[in-house]
């Protein structure tokens, strides 16, 4: 279902051409997408939203951790997640060439400008979603320094609304408690993954109005949405992450 992913690459390059593609898919699924499951066990509500696409979308996402992508990655339908592109900050992924090549490889990520470049990024987003590929982005900007969710730029509604492209609002919960910042290694624990039904802008609403509603989707699906997700010591995270149940719907 849904868009094919096309056979030539992007302008953004070669980690979205054969035969890198299907070596990303042979990692992802011996060691990324495994490695996800025995650490955190990762419980997802909606996926019949990803299901069903049938166009190029946009994932609206909150950061708390680098541990998301691959939490977000890990909530995909196989056929969405070979054709989804993450945004990764330019100014830290890709200042060193051989951590932006891993990456890439790993995750299919592009470099993201978070300083400037509106333009360049806009461009550069748009051929991606006209090439087939959903675009991971986190509206945030960079990750939450303690676990709440920030305010939303308004880059996000502007790129749906110049594109067309519906957005698909995610909610992860529990990846600043398992790998805040300046922890380089996960820890085990519980994490549920929330996604929401695709929005599309109204035709009179404003690129600004529309970035606030994504802000809102995402925080009505972490259902706590002015709450921290966690805060304390190295210790009182990891007896937190002890196994606790979550409600959650089956997929």
């Amino acid at each position: 279902q849904g868009a094919v992913v096309p056979a030539e690459a992007s302008d953004l390059g070669w980690a979205r051409v054969e035969p890198v593609r299907s070596i990303r898919y042979l990692i992802q699924r011996v060691l990324l997408l495994p490695f996800t499951e025995a650490m955190v066990h990762p419980k997802v509500e909606g996926r019949e939203w990803v299901r069903e696409l049938e166009r190029p979308v946009i994932f609206a996402a909150n950061h708390s951790s680098h541990a998301d992508t691959s939490l977000i990655l890990h909530a995909l339908t196989d056929s969405a997640r070979d054709r989804t592109v993450v945004a990764a900050a330019a100014d830290y992924w890709f200042k060193r060439p051989i951590l932006g090549n891993i990456v890439s490889l790993f995750l299919n990520t592009f470099p993201f400008s978070r300083t400037g470049g509106a333009q360049g990024q806009l461009h550069s987003s748009s051929q991606l979603l006209k090439s087939g590929w959903n675009l991971v982005l986190f509206p945030e900007g960079s990750r939450s320094p303690d676990g709440r969710i920030q305010e939303f730029k308004p880059g996000i509604g502007f790129l749906a609304k110049e594109t067309g492209t519906p957005v698909v609002p995610m909610h992860i919960q529990g990846a600043f408690q398992i790998m805040p910042r300046h922890q380089q290694i996960p820890l085990p624990g519980p994490i549920r993954v929330r996604i929401g039904k695709p929005m599309t802008p109204g035709p009179a609403e404003g690129s600004r109005e529309f970035t606030a509603r994504i802000e809102n989707a995402v925080r009505t699906l972490s259902k706590e949405p002015r709450q921290l997700e966690f805060q304390g010591s190295w210790i009182e995270r990891w007896q937190a992450s002890k196994p606790r149940e979550f409600r959650y719907e089956a997929d």
